[in-house]
């Protein structure tokens, strides 16, 4: 009797805690879609032979973008904006020669608005400083043009929404540039999860670790470091939640349901800051270093860091952990296997891998190549010799215009863009109430089941 009693008051416990986890929890609004307004999954466009483009922003990444994009046919590069006008003409020095035609040139504060009309443009490709991104994206849409915007897509709840309606009412693609989704790991990795080489995949993780105190001098007008005074939270979660949500198919058969952040205090970009210009700032908002967990509605997680602040190696930090396998790449890459997962084709003796180290070099060379995502095959080699991070922004680039082109689908929807940029202000938020869980909200509105898996069209 005593241990039924026992039992009794332990289930009432743990009803309670979960009770009081619930009642915590902050909810955010999601707005109800407008009447006749449907969802853009998996959406299709008429086919563009040529893709005419037209460039907003071409400082760190923007100017690097426009070369790349020379070395794709079917391209007519129309239009090159920026606020300076000699970033501008260097820009049209590079196009002429790469043997292209001078673009239009526009510059100065109000000048996208220019170029967002014009009425022989297809894409606009933006990559401004951050707080421009999600306003000139919107414009772009109504304006009639398919909008690709570097990362964060979005910083704030009300433009991912904005970003959102506007992409559904308009019908035109808007995705967010996130290359670290085509680096050669990340991509082979992936096709490798969805043969089911891991097993089911249960938790993924990723990070932005990159010391910028040599780099802070290279943003306009200091852009980026005064985003960091001013803003709390992962407000750089991209490069980390891109990879992690594919591979566990965030708005296609799975979504996320709430997050928890916490960060240190700020320490190293105040001390920079202090010795540069001798201002002492006690108002520092983003702490040096900011980690977040996520659970999804099937049950699985998602933890995601960032820090800019500190001397540490560069790292993305992904890895996958599922019930048949790992795969880890940074500080080393490799993946770690049940024998049974390993075929005869690959390893003659499996019998001797083992789950608890990582394969040998000569096993994972052989997994990469048979498992070699579809998507890079006859690029590969143009992409690490065009470059762009090693290749990876060459593949984003490619894999975007062939879309355009033959009318398919693009690889990231408008969704990818809210999930991924969606950390800036939620994180900000749980910080804000001492860890509190912030709901996610369903950026699909009821659509994030009906598809099954990441499909890149071929």
């Amino acid at each position: 009797m005593k241990t039924k009693k026992i039992k009794h008051l332990l289930l009432s416990c743990m009803l309670m805690v979960m009770a009081n986890v619930s009642a915590q929890m902050i909810k955010t609004v999601a707005p109800k879609r407008a009447k006749g307004q449907t969802d853009v999954l998996r959406l299709a466009t008429a086919p563009l032979p040529t893709v005419r483009i037209a460039y907003i922003g071409l400082g760190m990444r923007g100017s690097d973008a426009v070369e790349r994009m020379t070395h794709i046919k079917g391209i007519e590069i129309v239009a090159v904006c920026d606020m300076l006008e000699d970033r501008t003409k260097s820009t049209n020095e590079v196009l002429v020669k790469r043997g292209f035609p001078k673009a239009q040139e526009f510059f100065g504060a109000d000048s996208w608005k220019k170029v967002t009309a014009l009425p022989n443009v297809d894409l606009v490709y933006i990559a401004t400083d951050w707080k421009n991104h999600a306003n000139i994206g919107v414009q772009a849409m109504k304006d009639g043009k398919h909008v690709v915007i570097e990362v964060p897509g979005a910083l704030t709840m009300d433009e991912i929404w904005e970003l959102i309606n506007t992409s559904e009412k308009t019908r035109k693609h808007c995705m967010q540039l996130e290359n670290c989704v085509y680096d050669f790991f990340e991509l082979t990795t992936l096709n490798m999860a969805q043969k089911g080489l891991f097993g089911e995949v249960l938790h993924a993780e990723g990070s932005y670790i990159h010391n910028l105190e040599p780099y802070w001098a290279d943003y306009w007008n200091n852009w980026r470091l005064d985003y960091n005074k001013a803003h709390r939270g992962d407000i750089y979660a991209t490069h980390g939640m891109g990879p992690a949500c594919l591979a566990l198919n965030i708005h296609r058969g799975d979504k996320m349901n709430y997050l928890v952040s916490m960060d240190t205090k700020a320490v190293g970009i105040p001390a920079f800051i202090k010795e540069k210009t001798g201002e002492d700032l006690k108002d520092f908002r983003n702490g040096d270093h900011t980690m977040t967990m996520i659970r999804t509605e099937k049950g699985k997680t998602i933890q995601i860091q960032h820090n800019v602040a500190n001397p540490r190696p560069y790292s993305r930090m992904y890895q996958l952990t599922g019930t048949k396998g790992f795969a880890n790449k940074y500080p080393f890459e490799g993946y770690a296997l049940d024998e049974s997962m390993v075929g005869q084709d690959i390893v003659p003796n499996h019998k001797k891998l083992s789950a608890h180290s990582y394969v040998p070099e000569e096993v994972k060379k052989a997994l990469m190549e048979k498992y070699k995502n579809p998507i890079v095959i006859g690029i590969e080699e143009e992409a690490k010799e065009v470059g762009g991070h090693g290749g990876m922004d060459f593949i984003m680039d490619y894999r975007l215009i062939h879309c355009l082109q033959n009318g398919l689908p693009l690889d990231m929807d408008v969704y990818d863009l809210a999930e991924w940029s969606c950390l800036g202000p939620l994180t900000a938020i749980s910080l804000d109430n001492n860890s509190a869980p912030v709901e996610i909200p369903d950026f699909t509105r009821g659509g994030w089941d009906k598809l099954k898996t990441v499909e890149f069209s071929k």
